[in-house]
């Protein structure tokens, strides 16, 4: 079962039973300590749990486990405390907001371990699900209601991350089993204190049987979700279980109207409204993210890796860009090849063409039989994206279409055309030439169309930041790029270049979506960019060589191919064979070559 699954049960089945606390708190049956100190006492019925699978940990484990109990049975001492200051209906949202970020900061330093991009957008929804409550409810939160608050959610936030580090440890009846005996052995010492121990029992002589009977029956109930969240804490990452306990928000809101008779209305009434909203779409976006790193990868997946080449890039390189070719083609060998058919080199005088370079390389694929996608269009691979002859500035789409044509017309026969790439990212707003609009880009399209019904049309989108729907519904093949170290004018001129914190799941999700808001289940997927080269502050060939290899040195060149591979994808154009070609042939570093060499091979 999935740990999200767990986790939900596990909140509906606590935010019952916090209602039911704060009915009994309300009525007086039992002060908050001594109702804490009765819910320390149960956890000795763990002991039901040891033959499933209990083993023994090491003795440092056990006192971890025994100091994660007693944090719990403290933060719930405050917790009954601020129910008992407060409405059910705004004290625990509110908690259920604020100790999930204090989970995520502990875990951090404790565990060394963070969220993933789609992790922390389900965590954010969920964890502000509870705090816009903070926000809309104006009702009695004393001084001393937000000390409570406080302090149980730092508790709560240490507790998980205990017991995380317990059930890494060991087998998960072991670790619960101390992490309960540790809460019983917590409370035990309030009778250490004469004052707590007779209010304890005297508190206890005053209850009515009935009242006991409410208070235990209420207890084994909750105690049943308490196993249910360390179970889940057990499989998933501790702040992601805590960010779950917003969900009791939706019950605590029905239950508190239905049992306590509570009333909602003008502005917190919306305010709850829009944050069970909140959680909702976080409940559902953490179940995506989920289900997408849980797909099985066949490992005996066919992956075809081919690359995308610029002549005007060897150029810059300062290669010669025909002996740089014939060494990718004739040495690396790739599956497929992407080349650009750059309009200001093709057309440097209107209507005046020249196509030798663009017809010697596809000449050369063609003697390889090695499939090619033809880039045509003004915005085009390689910075600065714009690829326009200087005398078509400002001109008409009517001089574009014009090269289109020329280009698709000279080269649609060719019996080695794989697809015709219209554009590079058009929607996207990156390099000299802006976003296109949705009706320049379905004109190109329909135009090459016109012209070549046999060959299919590519459209590509950013992979982090493109929204991919319009590019996905408007091509034959959509394709994404895939970078994850960059440098970006924003914020690098602080920080340097940064790594994405974006999991390969990411890109599964987002596939998904996209083939749902296009309805289109059958449509090639392919990454054409996958970055292998690094990505400077400056032009790489004004970049010295040896912070080049700082940026992105071979780890890092395996690590990425490693992470392309659990994306999920089938057809994969490398980025950056120029730059191998350029490390080897003028730096000595070889390599990047060798390993990408061995990678075509397979």
């Amino acid at each position: 079962m999935s740990w999200i699954l767990i986790a939900i049960i596990a909140q509906i089945v606590l935010g019952i039973s916090a209602v039911f606390d704060k009915l009994l708190l309300r009525r007086k049956f039992f002060d908050p300590l001594v109702y804490t100190f009765w819910l320390g006492i149960l956890g000795i019925f763990a002991v039901l749990i040891l033959p499933f699978g209990f083993s023994s940990l090491p003795l440092g484990m056990v006192l971890l486990a025994l100091v994660a109990g007693a944090l719990f049975i403290s933060a719930m001492l405050f917790l009954f405390y601020a129910l008992d200051y407060s409405e059910a209906s705004s004290t625990l949202p509110i908690i259920g907001g604020l100790s999930p970020f204090f989970t995520l900061i502990i875990a951090y330093f404790l565990l060394n371990s963070f969220l993933g991009f789609g992790e922390i957008i389900s965590f954010v929804l969920l964890a502000l699900g509870g705090l816009i409550l903070f926000f809309v409810e104006k009702k009695e939160l004393r001084f001393l209601s937000f000390i409570f608050i406080f302090s149980a959610s730092i508790l709560f936030g240490l507790s998980s991350v205990f017991s995380k580090i317990v059930f890494q440890a060991g087998s998960f009846a072991s670790g619960f089993f101390w992490i309960k005996i540790g809460g019983v052995i917590f409370v035990l010492m309030f009778l250490l204190r004469k004052s707590l121990r007779q209010r304890i029992f005297s508190s206890s002589r005053q209850a009515k049987t009935k009242h006991h009977f409410l208070y235990f029956a209420n207890r084994t109930f909750a105690g049943l979700g308490s196993v249910l969240v360390y179970f889940a804490i057990s499989l998933a990452h501790p702040a992601l279980v805590d960010a779950t306990q917003s969900f009791k928000y939706i019950i605590i809101f029905f239950f508190a109207w239905l049992l306590l008779k509570e009333r909602f209305k003008g502005k917190i009434l919306f305010g709850k409204i829009i944050a069970t909203l909140f959680i909702v779409l976080g409940i559902l976006w953490l179940a995506l993210v989920n289900y997408s790193q849980n797909l099985p990868l066949d490992p005996k997946q066919n992956i075809e890796w081919g690359i995308t080449f610029s002549t005007k890039f060897s150029k810059q390189m300062g290669l010669n860009w025909q002996e740089n070719f014939n060494a990718i083609i004739n040495d690396l060998k790739p599956a497929k090849i992407r080349l650009v058919a750059y309009w200001d080199e093709i057309e440097k005088e209107q209507n005046q063409f020249d196509f030798s370079e663009t017809d010697w390389l596809i000449e050369k694929t063609k003697e390889k039989n090695i499939p090619v996608i033809l880039v045509i269009g003004r915005k085009v691979p390689r910075w600065p994206e714009c690829h326009i002859p200087y005398w078509a500035q400002g001109a008409s789409n009517e001089q574009l279409l014009n090269y289109i044509k020329e280009v698709v017309e000279r080269y649609k026969n060719y019996s080695n055309l794989y697809a015709w790439q219209v554009e590079n990212e058009p929607f996207l707003k990156f390099g000299e030439c802006g976003v296109a609009s949705k009706e320049a880009v379905e004109q190109e399209v329909s135009f090459v169309k016109s012209l070549d019904s046999q060959h299919p049309i590519l459209l590509t989108d950013g992979g982090e930041f493109g929204l991919w729907y319009k590019a996905a519904r408007l091509g034959d093949i959509f394709g994404t790029t895939m970078y994850r170290n960059i440098y970006a004018d924003a914020i690098s001129w602080l920080i340097g270049n940064f790594e994405y914190p974006i999991s390969p799941a990411f890109f599964r999700i987002k596939e998904k979506i996209t083939r749902f808001l296009i309805n289109d289940y059958g449509k090639r997927f392919i990454v054409i960019e996958l970055q292998a080269e690094p990505w400077s502050h400056i032009a790489l060939w004004e970049t010295d060589y040896h912070d080049q290899i700082d940026l992105f040195d071979i780890d890092y060149f395996k690590e990425t191919i490693q992470y392309a591979k659990e994306t999920g994808f089938d057809e994969y154009y490398l980025w950056g064979a120029e730059w191998w070609y350029w490390m080897k042939e003028k730096n000595n570093h070889s390599e990047y070559w060798n390993e990408a060499k061995e990678l075509f091979s397979n």
